[in-house]
């Protein structure tokens, strides 16, 4: 699109791998060595493989590892695995050099969000399973990369996590979570977990409070097009006002203990059967959540649904969410509204929150 910036991979170019074999059904290495390591052959792309053997390997890899010997850094698992990835590479001393390296997903797990949207934005038919592969492949054989937005997170602990997806609450995230016993089914295992999460809908309460898109404080800032850059999501500060290697400030947001700011609305509503805000345009292979979405848009899609809604209701949307058009449907249940921050204050710690898809104890939290 118009005003986007793209880098190119040099030719010939060498990329790490980092493969999680146990992710979706288990074929990841075999399709990566069937489907992938051909293409990239052509296309001049030296590979090394990196095959993790636990939770966090990938993490640690990236954080300690010497990048300076590859071009790009290339994922193939589902987004569990890239979420490792951010964060190590975050948690760096030289995180803004780091951050500045090309990352690539190829879709290798249950969940595969990031490679579907990456698919939608490039203007591609909607594909599923070996051909979504495909078409991530050959958009990495081209070489061309672009900016993303990353959302930081925060939570009443005191944890802190850069995300590329989405953070949920609800019934999202239960079908999420609930759905892990059944990853050999792959993609069909979130269809089982709907259905499941459905027969038993529950309710949650708490308190939802968002900064609108429009509504920024009356410092007025860059608008959209300035040249200033919006790095990992955050409007950068003056130089000189953090320490070198220091993480962007949220500069849009006040401690969790305080109220949220005047210029934030505050949802009246306290009952939810799902919150969940996403930063892509797809929350599976099979869901376009935010058709509107784009990479490096600066903007955090959120949707909420309030009690009371039906159970066929809520199937309906889901089934529509399939091609994009569940807010055609007018539910006056659903609500989605694009923001810059929000904040979600459960009132007791029940149900799971999720994270780019990883599951998080249930506490207050903003982005």
């Amino acid at each position: 699109p118009a005003g986007d910036s793209y880098g190119v991979l040099p030719r010939p170019c060498h990329a790490l791998v980092l493969l999680n074999p146990q992710s979706g059904s288990g074929r990841a290495l075999d399709d990566f060595q069937a489907v992938v390591q051909p293409m990239l052959a052509e296309a001049d792309i030296a590979t090394t493989v990196f095959v993790t053997e636990r939770p966090h390997h990938a993490h640690e890899k990236v954080r300690d590892e010497d990048l300076s010997q590859w071009d790009t850094l290339v994922v193939v698992s589902g987004d569990g695995l890239l979420f490792e990835v951010v964060n190590g590479l975050m948690e760096r001393p030289d995180w803004k050099e780091a951050m500045k390296k090309p990352l690539c997903i190829l879709p290798g797990g249950s969940g595969n969000a990031l490679a579907a949207s990456i698919n939608y934005y490039a203007g591609y038919d909607h594909v599923a399973k070996k051909k979504l592969l495909t078409n991530c492949t050959f958009i990495l054989c081209k070489g061309l990369y672009t900016q993303m937005d990353l959302v930081s997170l925060s939570t009443a602990s005191g944890k802190h996590f850069f995300s590329f997806l989405g953070f949920g609450w609800g019934f999202i995230s239960d079908v999420d979570i609930d759905s892990e016993k059944y990853r050999w089914l792959g993609s069909a295992r979130f269809t089982l977990g709907t259905l499941q999460c459905l027969a038993k809908l529950r309710v949650y309460q708490g308190r939802l409070s968002y900064l609108p898109m429009a509504a920024e404080q009356g410092s007025s800032p860059a608008p959209r097009d300035a040249p200033a850059p919006v790095t990992n999501g955050h409007i950068p500060q003056p130089a000189g006002t953090e320490a070198p290697g220091s993480l962007p400030p949220d500069s849009l947001l006040v401690p969790l203990g305080q109220p949220v700011p005047a210029h934030w609305t505050v949802v009246p509503e306290e009952e939810f059967v799902l919150v969940y805000a996403i930063y892509q345009s797809h929350l599976g292979t099979n869901l376009l959540m935010a058709p509107a979405a784009r990479l490096h848009d600066g903007c955090i899609h959120l949707f909420y649904m309030k009690a009371g809604i039906s159970r066929v209701t809520l199937l309906k949307l889901f089934l529509a969410m399939s091609r994009g058009t569940h807010l055609d449907l007018n539910c006056p249940h659903l609500s989605y509204v694009p923001v810059r921050a929000f904040r979600l204050e459960p009132r007791v710690a029940t149900g799971i929150m999720t994270v780019d898809g990883e599951a998080l104890a249930c506490e207050p939290v903003q982005g």
